[in-house]
């Protein structure tokens, strides 16, 4: 059949009708274990009865509105989401790289409000995702995004991974900020060094500069707390929030405290759909859920046992698993065959993973899974290892 999608996936040849909890069923009734999660963002698994039942009881009363008027369902959200962070303003918007246009925007007018209006430039990392609008990608500074959508938007100094002197050294009139993601997933699951994000505080307070905390992929418990930079001991000035947030539904957000914020006035900053009362009755619930006596550290344990028996794995087979990596259910493993490889071969398993660089398969099981999905999952993946184990020697012989 002719797909009239522009071609810019390239997608596997598989579909699905529906899923339950962490479990998805495709269209030929074959059932998946899924540890991707939609890319991290459905945090509560498929068909989650609360989310269900928010978003049937809300498509009853109300949709959409615009931002003209007030909404108490957005109101409500920002305040939750203030009251268990460092912020004290939220603007709503719809996915992750609108959060982070915002997050830009908001360093830029709060150094010009500031009477800094020369300051503009943001230090952002390699092997960084910040997302795929033209800013974003800029911000993410990778050569392969940007070929053949003319100059990159200025603004961005992209210095390596966690290397303090180069970040210092990046520092000049016009920085206005830094910008980082806790834990980089699409670059590896590469976990910052908390003690580099403490040099990056102690840079920005003494020159004046913004700290953005990319929490996009990170935020809403998917390290086993609510937020990353909970347990780093480092508060940032601007978070971006995504994925998680809506549990399925687009939901993006950039938080941010007063000072930080007080640029933005109104008419320098607006959304169509942002902050509508359907997104945000699923934000409150996603949140409400997340936030139950006892969820994240269940999160956190879950996610122990799980690297423990991944940490076994790369014992038994040294040749296919380098490295087991993450934090909470954010866990990568560095292949020595290629990523794709892992990916595939866990498809035949028929368990989902999503590939990231570094020659890493991202491990990104909703945030509900219990130890029998763990039980499972690390059984298929035994299953998985075994095959490209026997595929190498194979092309050793072969090749000998």
């Amino acid at each position: 059949m002719t797909s009239h999608l522009l071609p810019t996936y390239a997608r596997v040849d598989l579909a699905f009708e529906r899923g339950e909890g962490a479990w998805l069923i495709a269209t030929n009734g074959e059932r998946y274990l899924d540890f991707a999660s939609g890319v991290a963002v459905n945090a509560l698994g498929h068909a989650h009865p609360r989310l269900v039942r928010t978003i049937e009881e809300q498509a009853r009363k109300l949709w959409h509105v615009s931002n003209l008027y007030h909404i108490p369902e957005a109101e409500k959200l920002a305040q939750q989401l203030c009251a268990a962070s460092f912020a004290d303003t939220v603007f709503f918007q719809n996915s992750g790289a609108e959060a982070v246009e915002c997050a830009i925007k908001l360093v830029r007018k709060y150094q010009s409000a500031s009477g800094r209006p020369e300051r503009f430039r943001i230090i952002t990392f390699e092997g960084a995702f910040h997302g795929r609008t033209l800013a974003a990608l800029a911000a993410t500074g990778n050569k392969k995004y940007l070929d053949g959508f003319g100059p990159p938007v200025d603004g961005f100094d992209q210095v390596p991974f966690a290397d303090l002197a180069a970040t210092r050294a990046a520092v000049g009139r016009a920085t206005a900020g830094i910008m980082i993601e806790p834990v980089m997933g699409e670059g590896g699951v590469r976990v910052v060094p908390h003690g580099f994000l403490r040099a990056l505080r102690e840079l920005c307070d003494q020159h004046g500069l913004l700290l953005i905390f990319d929490e996009i992929q990170t935020g809403i418990g998917r390290t086993g707390y609510l937020f990353a930079y909970q347990q780093t001991g480092v508060t940032p000035d601007v978070m971006t929030l995504a994925k998680a947030l809506g549990g399925g539904f687009p939901i993006g957000a950039c938080l941010a405290t007063a000072e930080a914020s007080k640029g933005m006035t109104v008419g320098t900053h607006g959304s169509t759909f942002g902050g509508n009362p359907l997104a945000m009755t699923l934000g409150l619930a996603v949140l409400d859920e997340i936030t139950r006596p006892g969820f994240l550290e269940k999160v956190r344990a879950v996610a122990l046992r799980l690297k423990q028996r991944l940490a076994e794995l790369r014992d038994r087979y040294p040749a296919v698993i380098a490295e087991v990596r993450g934090a909470g259910l954010l866990i990568g493993l560095r292949m020595i065959p290629a990523a794709a490889e892992m990916v595939d071969a866990l498809r035949a398993e028929k368990m989902l993973a999503v590939a990231a660089g570094d020659n890493v398969v991202r491990l990104l099981p909703p945030l509900i899974v219990g130890e029998a999905e763990i039980a499972e999952a690390v059984a298929r993946i035994d299953r998985a290892c075994t095959h490209l184990a026997a595929a190498r020697t194979h092309a050793r012989e072969t090749a000998s």
